[in-house]
């Protein structure tokens, strides 16, 4: 937490690619780990299969978690919106999985906005609309009420409904947030932000290896899990210290081939020349085979 709070203070206003927001704005999501049920018993997923999942919030203006939780398997990803902590004018974007109006309804309450996907059998009540420009790919943009009793007595507010169809994939795509301010294109790039918890969930498999674990209890698992963040965060951290024009993956490849040499790491990970490199040769210990 001390490493993700350096990276927040340094990084933490980063502008996000295509949006022109200053306030906090985080993605909700989770990925699964397989396991193998014979070692890990605890983690029972399915009859034959374990698995534990990585709930992450992800702040998208320094990419950086910011808050993680690794459950079982079974635990359902809306669950994590008990555990989750609201920050008053943040922007909270997520997938469908996490629609559950009573929940959505305590961020609101809290002053957090939200922005999520609407199912197809959402059944809802137009209060009113404005015109869209269909160019853009939008294709509503309505003040919403839900009809069901239940529902409505969950979410009793207005929401807001947009409709996006992508211009990339063709897809049809509908939102619902609290956000009345931003205009509707907006809203639709946040959504589209949010698949930058997908890359990081990826280049965390891929590069640290967290799918393969040195113990087979819950805490080992999650001391690994943390120490692979605690990497993530030190090479987000480094990378834009330094202003290498490597990605992250080549920086953290060269980094692991290069503990034992005595060179700085501006020098390292950029095409500067030593300022003395006579004594860098010198200053290299030497290994006797």
């Amino acid at each position: 937490m001390v490493l993700i709070q350096v990276a927040r203070d340094r990084y933490g206003k980063t502008p996000i690619s295509g949006l022109e927001i200053d306030e906090p704005v985080y993605a909700l999501d989770s990925t699964t780990i397989d396991l193998c049920l014979n070692l890990f018993r605890w983690a029972k997923f399915r009859k034959t299969k374990a698995a534990v999942k990585l709930h992450t919030l992800l702040d998208l203006h320094c990419v950086v978690p910011v808050f993680i939780h690794v459950s079982d398997g079974k635990l359902h990803d809306v669950n994590i919106l008990d555990d989750l902590p609201i920050e008053p004018g943040a922007y909270y974007v997520m997938d469908r999985g996490y629609l559950d109006y009573a929940r959505l309804y305590a961020i609101h309450q809290q002053s957090g906005f939200f922005v999520t996907r609407a199912k197809r059998n959402l059944d809802y009540r137009r209060v009113s609309s404005v015109a869209v420009d269909k160019g853009t790919g939008l294709r509503a943009d309505q003040i919403v009420r839900l009809r069901g009793p239940r529902s409505r007595a969950l979410y009793p507010e207005p929401f807001r409904r947009i409709a996006y169809r992508d211009p990339d994939t063709g897809k049809r795509l509908v939102f619902l947030t609290n956000i009345t301010e931003l205009p509707a294109l907006v809203i639709a790039r946040l959504y589209k932000s949010r698949w930058q918890i997908e890359l990081f969930f990826k280049w965390l498999k891929q590069n640290l290896r967290i799918r393969h674990f040195f113990g087979t209890s819950a805490n080992a698992v999650k001391t690994q899990v943390w120490i692979a963040v605690c990497v993530y965060v030190l090479v987000v951290i480094t990378h834009r210290a330094v202003r290498t024009k490597m990605s992250m993956s080549q920086m953290l490849q060269v980094l692991s081939v290069s503990p034992f040499e005595k060179v700085s790491m501006a020098e390292l990970l950029t095409d500067l020349p030593p300022d003395n490199p006579q004594n860098s040769v010198c200053n290299q210990l030497m290994l006797n085979i």
